[in-house]
């Protein structure tokens, strides 16, 4: 099959790989039919590669056709249409059935002190093969590939795969009060989607992103945004009473805007040999902070900070005298994709679309042009807000 894969550093190509097969009775094959480049999967193109094996196969977004079922499968049969989570859980384990699914105890990566494995991302995660591909071996079946309808278009199910789950999620941890304000740092499409659905939950919601283009897909759904300027924190609070929003979810992560010392220490630590490059990262790695610093800055005294953004460091400086002056709380964690899809599917059926699923995706493009995809999501040119690869 053809499938996107690892070759370096800023180096992925479309190359011709085994075809996934049933490995136990509890997988089915799927083929893909849409398959999305996430902001995470740049965290891996620009930083991680120490952590991924070149040849390796990317992606965590897909959905397909079951085209392959395992014996000990029962829920699913040839020909189901799916989403795969890109979470690898169980269902049944202690995390699991308290819907922890991003912790689950089954597939957890003990060697590696990460939790459970992920599709496409890297040996801290399972080493796992991922979706950018045109078939795709689903692990543990029965509990983790989403059956869907056959009316709707991909674009309405594909992002029940980890975008939109992860944006749901990060608005639940923000705690917002009733009626009231949620600030969102960052709009690719977590930080869309978390807008979008902190309007569907009655919020004010008051978003910034630097990028012209994706302010304006925010405004169509009712979001206020503002440009990401020096006196962003300044203009924060002259709209809220000068105390700041309520709470602030963070969609940015670890390669925010603003930190040259740290960005160029990332990029360095890309270019040591593997080995040593791992011990830096696990060791003294830090991220860049400027999203993250602004959002403890700029929430409200007593309010809620919750990350959905990524970060990876292990050496970060965070401002705990002004976090504890404040009183603030803290959530974040990798989204447990299989906790919310319940909540999620109906609002994704809807013939109105609340989320505006189907307001997202602008570049559509077959497999083989994955490589300059990511170049072009990476630098935020032609509008580029999400892409969906077609394989």
């Amino acid at each position: 099959m053809r499938a996107l894969t690892f070759q370096g550093t800023q180096n992925v190509s479309v190359e011709t790989v085994p075809d996934p097969r049933i490995e136990e009775p509890t997988d089915v094959v799927v083929k893909i039919t849409s398959t999305a480049i996430c902001g995470s999967d740049l965290h891996l193109y620009d930083v991680m590669g120490a952590f991924i094996n070149k040849g390796d196969v990317l992606g965590h977004e897909p959905m397909g056709v079951v085209v392959e079922v395992g014996s000990a499968v029962t829920k699913l049969a040839e020909g189901d249409r799916v989403v795969i989570p890109f979470v690898i859980a169980c269902g049944h384990c202690y995390m699991c059935t308290r819907g922890l699914t991003s912790q689950c105890e089954t597939t957890q990566n003990r060697q590696s002190g990460s939790g459970a494995s992920l599709y496409g991302y890297t040996e801290l995660y399972g080493d796992v093969p991922g979706g950018q591909a045109e078939y795709l071996r689903v692990q543990l079946a029965d509990f983790n590939a989403t059956k869907v309808g056959n009316d709707l278009p991909d674009e309405r199910y594909l992002f029940l795969s980890d975008i939109l789950p992860t944006a749901w999620q990060g608005v639940k941890y923000a705690n917002v009060p009733d009626g009231g304000t949620l600030g969102v740092l960052g709009l690719g499409p977590v930080g869309q989607f978390a807008s979008r659905i902190g309007r569907h939950f009655g919020y004010r919601v008051l978003a910034i992103d630097p990028v012209p283009e994706r302010r304006a897909m925010a405004e169509r759904h009712g979001v206020e945004t503002l440009d990401l300027t020096h006196d962003a924190l300044d203009r924060l609070r002259d709209l809220t009473d000068g105390r700041g929003p309520d709470s602030i979810v963070d969609a940015v992560g670890m390669e925010a805007h603003g930190n040259p010392g740290a960005e160029f220490a990332q990029k360095a630590a890309g270019l040591l040999p593997d080995a040593i490059a791992k011990k830096v990262m696990t060791t003294v790695g830090i991220d860049r902070l400027a999203a993250l610093h602004l959002a403890l800055d700029a929430v409200r005294r007593g309010g809620t900070v919750s990350l959905s953004g990524v970060y990876a460091g292990v050496a970060d400086p965070m401002p705990l005298k002004d976090i504890f002056d404040k009183g603030m709380t803290l959530r974040m964690g990798q989204c447990n994709v299989q906790n919310w899809r319940d909540e999620l599917l109906p609002l994704v059926e809807d013939p109105s679309d609340p989320l505006g699923t189907e307001d997202l995706t602008t570049h559509a493009v077959p497999l083989e042009q994955a490589p300059e995809m990511y170049e072009l999501f990476k630098k935020k040119e032609d509008g580029c807000i999400k892409v969906v690869l077609k394989p």
